[in-house]
């Protein structure tokens, strides 16, 4: 499946850099899948900053500065913290444009409110964010990893005309 998202991503990585835009990834249920698919194209250190793997709530606060407010009022599985995840991750980078991934991949962690398969996305600028929420469904850990990375990519794709 990863092997069928690479000309996606050259076309993608070859946007950004006529542009000469830098991208940074904030993760969390998908673990570096993102900036593991950017970076598996020879020549994307020109257009991939860093990344962020922040599983756990500590990580989240101390590399990318979301509070601890957030983590307690909304958890660490909502749009606010994927919101401050892309604000983090561009203020912890060089990066113009932060795309964030966090959610519940299962099969464990589910419950009625964030069940198993809720994925929050967050992609964007300092300036202007854009959310989206997804409920893949119970469809196994790997399903739901890999389709938050297309996810991720479509929100790459539209912040690059």
């Amino acid at each position: 499946m990863m092997e069928d998202l690479k000309p996606r991503v050259e076309k993608l990585l070859e946007r950004y850099r006529s542009q000469g835009l830098k991208i940074v990834t904030a993760e969390s249920c998908t673990g570096g899948l993102v900036a593991g698919i950017l970076t598996s194209i020879g020549g994307s250190s020109d257009v991939v900053d860093c990344g962020f793997v922040t599983y756990s709530n500590e990580s989240k606060q101390m590399l990318l500065g979301v509070s601890a407010d957030i983590l307690e009022t909304h958890g660490a599985v909502s749009r606010e913290c994927a919101m401050a995840m892309v604000a983090g991750a561009l203020d912890h980078s060089s990066a113009e444009i932060a795309v964030s991934v966090t959610g519940i991949a299962g099969p464990n962690g589910g419950s009625l409110e964030k069940p198993v398969g809720l994925v929050h996305f967050a992609c964007g600028t300092k300036n202007n964010i854009t959310y989206r929420g997804q409920r893949f469904g119970d469809i196994g850990r790997e399903s739901i990893r890999l389709a938050a990375v297309g996810v991720a990519l479509e929100m790459l794709e539209a912040q690059v005309p």
